[in-house]
C-alpha cells in the first residue's frame, strides 16, 4: 500500500537540505535544533538505531514531530512516512517516552533564591515583587477518552480535556507540570493533591512565594489577586480604565507578572497543536506522556536556542492566548491564621505599590 517513490527518508531529507522554512513548518524546528535533538537522544542512548532497522533515530523524531506538530489525522502522517499505522504509532510511544526520561534534567527550577531578572530589570515590579520565584495556572489539554469516561473528563467548555497544572519561571521555562487530571477537576483541587501527594513539588523557599489566580486560595508561598477587582490584561487597555485605588493596582501588576504561564502555555500550543485536539484515539498513559514530552522539548528549545521563532513572538507579545482563567474558586483547608498573614502580606504591598504609582 505505502509504495510512494518518495519515502518518509527522502521526504525528511529534502528538508534538511531543502529552505530553512521548509523543516521549520514541518517539524516546528530548525534544522541545527532537529539535529542536536537526535544527537542528544543517541548521545543518551534514549534512542538506539540498532533498535530500528526500517527507521532510523532522525525519521522516528520527525515522525513524532510531525504528529504533535499537526492536528490532523494519523493516517496523513502515514502517508507522508509511507509506514503503517501501527509503525507510526510505534515511534510516537518510543520518542515520547524517551523524552520523558529527559525531563527530570530539563523540567526542574534553576534558582528559588535569586529574584529573576524579568523583575529587577522592571521599576514597577521591583522590589515589590522581589520574592516572586514563578506562576502557576491550569491549562486544559485535548484527550481521549472512551464514552463512558466522557463526563469525568468533559471540562467547564464541554469539550473531553485533561487538566494540566504547571509552573514556570520569568523566562517562560516550565519549571513543574503535573499532567493527568480529569478535565472536569478544579485548578485548586489539582493543585492541592500536588501539595500532599507528590514529594517532588518545588515547594517556593521560606518567604518567597508564587503568583496564582484568582481560582486558587491566597495562602504562604502563594499570592492571589484580590477577587472582587479587575485582573486581566484586557481589562486594563485604554486610559479611561487606569486603577482606582491600590487593590486595582495590585492586580494590575500581579497580572503584568503572571502572565508568563499564559504565554508559555501560548508558545507551548502554537509548536504542537495536538495539545488543542484532536487528540489521536491513544492510551490515556500515552496522552499524559505526549504532555511530558512537548514540555520537555518546550524547555530544551528555549534553553539552547533563543532566537526561535515561537519564543521571538512570545517576547513581543504576539501569541494565541491561552484559555480564559477558571474562577471557579475551591475553599482549601488552610490555618485562618496563614489566610489572614498572606492577606496582610498582599494588602501591605498593594498599598506600597499605590503609594509610589507616581
Amino acid at each position: 500500500m505505502y509504495n510512494s517513490l518518495l519515502t518518509g527518508k527522502d521526504w525528511l531529507g529534502e528538508l534538511l537540505r531543502g529552505h530553512p522554512n521548509r523543516i521549520s513548518n514541518s517539524l516546528r524546528m530548525q534544522k541545527n535544533s532537529f539535529n542536536a535533538l537526535c544527537n542528544l537522544l543517541i548521545e543518551r542512548n534514549l534512542l538506539n538505531t540498532n533498535r530500528c532497522s526500517r527507521v532510523g533515530v532522525r525519521e522516528s523524531v520527525a515522525i513524532f514531530l510531525t504528529t504533535v506538530g499537526f492536528s490532523s489525522r494519523q493516517r496523513t502522517t502515514c502517508e507522508r512516512f509511507q509506514h503503517s499505522l501501527e509503525t507510526i504509532s510505534r515511534h510516537v510511544k518510543r520518542v515520547a517516552k524517551a523524552l520523558c526520561k529527559l525531563a527530570p534534567d530539563l523540567i526542574k527550577p534553576t534558582n528559588l533564591q535569586a529574584c529573576p531578572q524579568r523583575i529587577m530589570n522592571d521599576p514597577l515590579l521591583y522590589p515589590y515583587f522581589k520574592d516572586c520565584v514563578g506562576a502557576i495556572d491550569g491549562t486544559l489539554i485535548s484527550a481521549w477518552a472512551p464514552s463512558e469516561l466522557h463526563n469525568a473528563f468533559r471540562s467547564r467548555k464541554s469539550e473531553i480535556n485533561q487538566n494540566v497544572l504547571a509552573i514556570c519561571d520569568f523566562n517562560l521555562m516550565f519549571t513543574y507540570v503535573l499532567a493527568g487530571w480529569e478535565g472536569s477537576a478544579n485548578d485548586s483541587r489539582v493543585l492541592m493533591d500536588a501539595l500532599r501527594r507528590d514529594g517532588n513539588f518545588p515547594w517556593p523557599p521560606q518567604g518567597k512565594y508564587y503568583l496564582v489566580d484568582s481560582g486558587f486560595c491566597n495562602f504562604p508561598g502563594f499570592l492571589a489577586p484580590y477577587r472582587q477587582h479587575r485582573y486581566h490584561i484586557n481589562s486594563w487597555r485604554g486610559a479611561m480604565f487606569e486603577p482606582k485605588g491600590p487593590e486595582e493596582l495590585f492586580n494590575k501588576r500581579h497580572s503584568r507578572l503572571r502572565n508568563a504561564i499564559e504565554r508559555a502555555f501560548g508558545v507551548l500550543k502554537g509548536r504542537f497543536p495536538i495539545l488543542k485536539g484532536p487528540m489521536p484515539r491513544y492510551s490515556f498513559k500515552r496522552q499524559v506522556q505526549i504532555v511530558i514530552a512537548c514540555c520537555v522539548l518546550h524547555n530544551w528549545l528555549r534553553a539552547n536556542y533563543n532566537n526561535d521563532r515561537y519564543f521571538r513572538r512570545a517576547e513581543l507579545g504576539k501569541f494565541d492566548p491561552d484559555e480564559e482563567a477558571d474562577d471557579a474558586y475551591q475553599i482549601v483547608r488552610q490555618s485562618h491564621q496563614d489566610i489572614e498573614e498572606q492577606s496582610h502580606f498582599r494588602d501591605t504591598l498593594a498599598a506600597a505599590l499605590w503609594a509610589h504609582k507616581h
